[in-house]
């Protein structure tokens, strides 16, 4: 029943030499590892206004058109970084995550930290993703019967997280064909909506709503943690800080070369640039549409619905519904590229015996179905504490990534400086080895080859130049993530800060675990295999068929060194026992152990211990007789004993313990 329950959820098993059939095109991989950069747009603009509101309700009215240059400084650093990243993917073709650049350049510990700061990323990823999907969805039917949905976003959030997750578990190919069609339609409908906004705002220049005064405005929003005070430095770096989520999701390619069909390096790069540049436009564009509307954030109703309502009217009103469908679908669909990407990074930790191993596992569908699992579990949770409320979950988000974006590019330059010390030594040698054979009069100057002279330049050239962008990337990072922990620590991202550490603190407790647990089972040292002679002991509740299975099963094993034990918690039944024991048991001694207090795990232990301790080179196997019932449910109607001793059993040094199994027919 389980099973079938879960080939009709998941689908059914796919061959492990079918995994390179389940390549993305370049196509199909902008909507599986784009979507999360790609959907931020949708609430970018709206975190920098959220900041900006504290100015604004402080009476400053042109608090909202630093939105502009703040979104410009926010794309240039986009910019800095898709560049930085491209580096990343001609450098580690395989997969340039920001765990492995950091392990590999960095250290260790480096590594430790980026991939927690990852995977405490992409669980926020995932619960703003969700909740900003969830806040378009509601904001469509504001003044509609069915506006009570804005009662119920925490439902509405585990829908759509349990909805991802299932996807993701039936497989890469079937998750990315399902997201490609509603990111493409999220894209088109958005741009169009950018162009027709200019168009309309140049047209109609007096359609253009007056917003209401300072403190007159009741449905004003002001971000999460924030007060009424006036126009700082400070508070244009807190709208820097918030709006900088869009940034969110632009490793996810670096991370997920190997995905990609071949050459993955070249599709991942183009993939990359494509990415980047509609990200900077769909952001500056929505900045833009933002001001020249005179939208501000509200309590019940986003700033992308705002703005579409205004825009689109008449004839062609129907299209504010494709906005913000679209718009509710890139959402909530967007968590798909931390479900790409956690499961991957999870096995990569995994593979190093930093997180359980189970972690390392492919699904039925060739997929880390564990990995899947345990992100929509811990997102789940997550937006049921913050109340599926974006603005509330903000202040923790991004500054793990920023933290993995720092560390990354400073490893690439690490890496850079090696490849340059490299190719230093490469020339050294070549020009000694061409002075070698001058010396010995041969005619053949290897340094003098006109071919190899110019791959030297362009290796030395494309290393240069290199170092130059990561460390650009890396300084710009950097500085962003200072701002982002002056910022926002008081507002929540205090609790990033510190489970960071705790993770790189798990992280290493594991991987003392693996390392002792490998000590541990190490062969070296270790004598050739030897005779073993049992004391088999049997705990039996009465005399059945499922017993006798067992004592023949013990005879076999130990013929002269089998005891049956029983507990005495009724002298009636211990005696039937014994009438009994003189027909069925023959061959096999029977020690009854009395038990005042009527328990039956208790006695039975300190039997073991008892003869363990005689036992001295033998081995003491338990074999426990069950019978297992035709139907599941049956288990109910009947005692675990069986399980209970097992339990009991488990930790117990030197004891070997045997299930014999009876099953019954009906």
């Amino acid at each position: 029943m389980v099973a079938s329950l879960k080939r009709w959820v998941v689908g059914t098993p796919i061959r492990t030499e079918h995994a390179a059939h389940e390549r993305l095109s370049r196509k199909t991989a902008l909507a599986v590892f784009s979507s999360d950069a790609l959907s931020s747009t949708a609430y970018a603009t709206e975190e920098i206004l959220l900041v900006l509101a504290a100015a604004y309700a402080a009476g400053q009215t042109a608090a909202f058109s630093k939105v502009i240059p703040v979104s410009i400084g926010i794309a240039t650093l986009l910019v800095i970084v898709a560049i930085s990243y491209r580096q990343t993917i001609r450098a580690y073709p395989s997969g340039g995550g920001a765990y492995i650049v950091a392990k590999d350049n960095l250290g260790t510990m480096a590594g430790l930290i980026a991939g927690a700061s990852l995977l405490v990323d992409y669980i926020l990823t995932v619960s703003v993703s969700i909740a900003a999907g969830v806040a378009a969805l509601t904001s469509m039917f504001q003044g509609t019967r069915f506006y009570w949905l804005d009662d119920h976003k925490v439902a509405l959030c585990l829908f759509f997280i349990a909805f991802i997750a299932v996807a993701n578990l039936r497989g890469v190919r079937e998750s990315g064909a399902l997201f490609a069609g509603p990111t493409y339609a999220f894209l088109v409908a958005f741009i169009f909506m950018i162009a027709y906004g200019f168009v309309h705002y140049y047209a109609n220049p007096g359609s253009i709503p007056t917003p209401l005064a300072p403190g007159q405005d009741p449905e004003l929003k002001i971000a999460e943690g924030y007060i009424i005070q006036s126009l700082s430095i400070f508070l244009i770096l807190g709208a820097f800080s918030n709006g900088c989520a869009a940034l969110t999701g632009i490793e996810a390619i670096s991370n997920g070369v190997p995905a990609f069909k071949q050459p993955e390096a070249h599709n991942a790069s183009v993939t990359l640039t494509w990415m980047a540049a509609l990200l900077t436009i769909m952001f500056v564009g929505t900045s833009v549409m933002a001001y020249l509307y005179n939208v501000h954030p509200h309590e019940h109703e986003t700033v992308i619905s705002q703005f579409a309502r205004i825009i689109f009217h008449g004839p062609m009103g129907w299209f504010y519904y494709v906005v913000q469908i679209t718009t509710a679908a890139i959402l909530v669909l967007a968590a798909n590229t931390s479900f790409a990407d956690f499961p991957r990074l999870a096995q990569l930790l995994a593979r190093d015996r930093f997180l359980p191993r189970q972690f390392a596992n492919r699904g039925d569908r060739l997929v880390f179905s564990n990995g899947v699992i345990i992100l929509a579990v811990f997102s789940g949770l997550l937006v049921t504490a913050f109340g599926g409320d974006t603005s509330r979950l903000i202040p923790l988000y991004a500054v793990g990534v920023f933290l993995s974006f720092t560390l990354s590019q400073t490893g690439m330059v690490r890496h850079w400086l090696k490849e340059g010390a490299a190719l230093r030594r490469k020339g050294r040698i070549a020009g000694a080895h061409k002075e070698a054979l001058n010396e010995e009069g041969v005619k053949i100057k290897v340094a003098d080859n006109p071919v190899d002279e110019a791959e030297e330049k362009e290796e030395a050239s494309h290393w240069k130049k290199s170092i130059v962008i990561n460390g650009v990337g890396a300084i710009a990072t950097f500085v962003v993530l200072v701002v982002f922990i002056a910022t926002k620590f008081i507002h929540g991202a205090w609790v990033v800060v510190l489970l960071i550490p705790l993770l790189v603190l798990l992280f290493r407790s594991i991987h003392s675990h693996y390392v002792e647990v490998a000590k541990q089972l190490s062969t070296e040292g270790l004598e050739k295999l030897r005779p073993i002679k049992h004391e088999v002991i049997v705990p039996i509740s009465g005399i059945h068929r499922g017993v006798i299975s067992a004592l023949e099963y013990a005879k076999s094993i130990a013929p002269e060194h089998v005891t049956a034990v029983y507990i005495d918690l009724d002298e009636e039944a211990t005696r039937k026992l014994r009438e009994k024991w003189d027909q069925w048991g023959v061959g096999v001694k029977l020690v009854v152990l009395a038990s005042p207090y009527r328990s039956l795990v208790r006695p039975l232990l300190s039997y073991i211990d008892r003869v363990e301790r005689r036992a001295h080179d033998d081995v003491v196997t338990v074999v426990l007789p069950e019978f297992v019932p035709a139907r599941w449910w049956q288990n109910l109607l009947h005692n675990q004993n069986s399980l209970l001793l097992k339990g009991a059993l488990l930790f117990k040094k030197g004891i070997v313990v045997t299930n014999v199994p009876y099953h019954l027919e009906h």
